[in-house]
């Protein structure tokens, strides 16, 4: 298929029943481009075996080509095919999957992935979805499928269908709708690969529960630079066309507002993430809402402070990439 994006080619709408599972999984094997829905955000797929399908991928995101991506699998079994597991990974991938949390490992000599997805790296990025069509989908394709955040390089990532076409309509083949998402941030990234595991990227599974279930804290990774070994680490990222003011205590002339909490803010250009302090609706709202900031035009979106802890860190992440110079 040609995989470089134009706006003549026809983006089908496909409805998350057994066609069109059976549809989506059709044109992976084909190397064709499909978004589909997940637990976390709703993710722009390809045969993460194939050079040319991943490049699809990097051509329809403009992404940098550095920047590596996760191939997602609809099990243990055939994510360990891909990926040489340690104790800690092994006992990560048995607690969090399937679920929102993607693991780093070496790769295993047999590994089916392609170097440009794995960017040319030793290493692989796994995880196994929780979403039940994410999950059909997989597993009719069968191989791993290679699946980041179904939006423009560096933009707001997509909960929706809706999301996903608009920035992507006319550039992919197909998007299989099957409604919002409900965690609203994408995968944990914990790399386990010296012994010590390492926290690359916070996400849908707190810290906490993580450090529990390997019995000892996680070493936090800073950002990557210009090479970084596992998705979502490059520092302006999940940017709006608006600049970004983190920590407000309210807007100023010519902000639109996104609140958190308790909120008596009374502006027109203004979103709620969670009136009552809920960071699990907090996350679910984030992208969406900062998208429908954004579309009103302002100059900066004003942020109230979102507290540090649990999902709060996977947010403030966002955030921060969001805000970051570019």
């Amino acid at each position: 298929m040609n995989q470089q994006p134009s706006s003549s080619r026809p983006t089908r709408r496909l409805a998350a029943d057994a066609a069109g599972i059976a549809e989506a999984a059709a044109l992976l094997r084909a190397g064709g481009l499909v978004a589909l829905p997940t637990e976390t955000v709703y993710g722009l797929a390809a045969d993460a075996t194939s050079g040319a399908a991943v490049a699809g991928i990097y051509a329809a995101k403009e992404r940098p080509s550095f920047n590596p991506l996760i191939a997602h699998l609809p099990d243990l079994a055939s994510a360990r095919r891909q990926g040489l597991f340690d104790a800690h990974a092994l006992a990560l991938a048995q607690a969090f999957w399937p679920g929102p949390l993607t693991l780093v490992v070496p790769a295993a000599p047999g590994c089916t992935v392609s170097d440009l997805a794995r960017a040319g790296l030793a290493t692989v990025a796994l995880r196994v979805p929780a979403h039940p069509v994410a999950h059909a989908v997989l597993a009719a394709a069968g191989r791993p499928i290679a699946a980041p955040s179904a939006n423009r390089s560096g933009r707001i990532s997509a909960t929706s269908a809706e999301d996903a076409l608009a920035d992507l309509g006319g550039r992919i083949d197909a998007v299989l709708d099957a409604g919002s998402t409900k965690v609203g941030v994408e995968s944990t990234i914990v790399a386990c690969l010296d012994g010590a595991p390492r926290l690359l990227r916070p996400g849908g599974v707190p810290r906490e529960a993580i450090e529990h279930a390997i019995g000892r804290p996680l070493a936090i990774a800073g950002d990557a630079g210009h090479a970084p070994i596992s998705p979502g680490l490059l520092a302006s990222h999940y940017a709006p066309a608006a600049r970004v003011r983190l920590d407000a205590e309210a807007p100023r002339d010519g902000e639109a507002w996104l609140g958190f909490g308790p909120d008596r803010q009374d502006h027109p250009q203004a979103l709620n993430l969670s009136p009552s302090g809920d960071l699990r609706e907090a996350a679910a709202h984030l992208f969406g809402y900062l998208r429908r900031l954004d579309a009103s035009g302002p100059a900066t979106i004003a942020v109230a402070r979102i507290p540090e802890q649990g999902l709060g860190e996977a947010i403030n992440d966002r955030l921060r990439r969001a805000a970051a110079p570019r």
